[in-house]
């Protein structure tokens, strides 16, 4: 594993050096293993108070990072940072992602498609059942679920998914290595097996209270959506649907009997602005994911060629005709003959990755604001 990172997970087992803080030691110094061999001095002149680099020292004249490390190594645990590639975009967005997450499992590409379902661990019947619609819709229609391996409805959803070959990630309030609760052991092993676990608290990180609210914005941020389904008026649920309102991500909440205590909570989310949950398609469209099952089999199916590459390229957010697309091949010298152009727009449209968007104009689709990254086969 790259040494650079075992500096990362240093200052992640010093309380109080979180986003913000590591954003600017690494403007500071320009690298996590340069700003851990820092002075005290200069920790200061980068901008951490006296008591947290004085925090940092005691963490440095430990045997703590070392052992960390041992562990990490030792349980196969990945540790991915903001400057990893695998580090998932959608949690980068906002506003204060955590400098490194770990993760036992595997992040993919559809992880991108992927909504939170959570909700209140003492789940009635009728929040079962809508759990279970939700989760079993969700993976049949190839989202990936993000939950919170909790009791209820958290457990619900995660076993649904799997239940219909759906994939599914699990955030905890611990360490990757310290499942909570202990009866889950089993769900995770096989949540590892067909999506990941993950947390932003370094490995042996005992399951506290106090852990598990800050570690409700890593599902909403993994999240394009949250959906609340039963929550009474302190649950969790609701600092999750806070998170994702505040990461400009759309809540929906599942509306319940009005007097059932499970309920209050998802009730005043919709009185306060969430949208209403009746049915899968409420969030596939809003979302506009009602095609993601068929786009990443086309992907799979038909892999990408030198041509695909080329028209993406030329495409952006403006709509172009294709006589204008047809011009810039000719201005470039292309060989593409029109019968060949015509044909692979349509598929890259059935891949999601270009839409038409009237009268022969098309517009690129974008990955979370980014192009999508076409490697034409060499």
């Amino acid at each position: 594993m790259n040494e650079e990172k075992k500096f990362w997970v240093g200052f992640n087992l010093v309380k109080g050096i979180g986003s913000t803080r590591m954003r600017a030691l690494l403007d500071f110094f320009g690298s996590a293993e340069s700003a851990w061999h820092a002075s005290l001095e200069d920790l200061q002149q980068a901008g951490l108070s006296l008591r947290l680099a004085e925090g940092l020292q005691q963490v440095r004249n430990s045997p703590l990072l070392d052992e960390t490390w041992r562990e990490i190594e030792r349980k196969d645990i990945q540790v991915l940072t903001w400057d990893d590639p695998l580090y998932p975009r959608r949690l980068k967005e906002t506003g204060q992602p955590p400098p490194l997450i770990y993760l036992r499992g595997e992040l993919k590409q559809e992880d991108a498609w992927a909504v939170g379902v959570v909700g209140t661990r003492r789940v009635s019947a009728y929040g079962r059942q809508v759990t279970e619609e939700i989760a079993r819709a969700l993976a049949l229609n190839g989202i990936v679920v993000v939950s919170g391996l909790a009791r209820g409805v958290d457990s619900i959803a995660h076993n649904v998914a799997l239940a219909n070959s759906g994939r599914t990630l699990a955030v905890l309030g611990s360490g990757v290595d310290q499942i909570y609760p202990p009866e889950h052991q089993k769900l995770a092993e096989r949540i590892i097996q067909s999506g990941a676990v993950i947390s932003d608290y370094p490995p042996g990180t005992a399951p506290e209270s106090a852990n598990f609210p800050p570690r409700n914005r890593l599902i909403s941020g993994l999240s394009q959506a949250v959906i609340v389904v039963e929550a009474g008026e302190k649950s969790g649920a609701l600092i999750t649907a806070a998170f994702a309102a505040e990461q400009g991500r759309p809540v929906f909440a599942v509306p319940g009997y009005l007097y059932a205590p499970q309920s209050q909570g998802a009730n005043r989310l919709i009185r306060s602005g969430a949208r209403i949950y009746l049915e899968i398609q409420d969030v596939l469209q809003t979302l506009n994911l009602t095609q993601v099952k068929q786009q990443h089999q086309a992907r799979v199916a038909l892999p990408a060629d030198t041509a695909e590459a080329q028209l993406y390229a030329m495409l952006g957010r403006e709509p172009i005709h294709v006589d204008e697309i047809l011009a810039k091949l000719v201005s470039q010298q292309s060989s593409l003959p029109i019968e060949q152009v015509s044909a692979t727009l349509t598929l890259m449209e059935l891949k999601g990755l270009v839409r038409q968007v009237g009268g022969m104009r098309y517009i690129a689709v974008f990955e979370h604001g980014e192009p999508y990254q076409i490697h034409s086969p060499s």
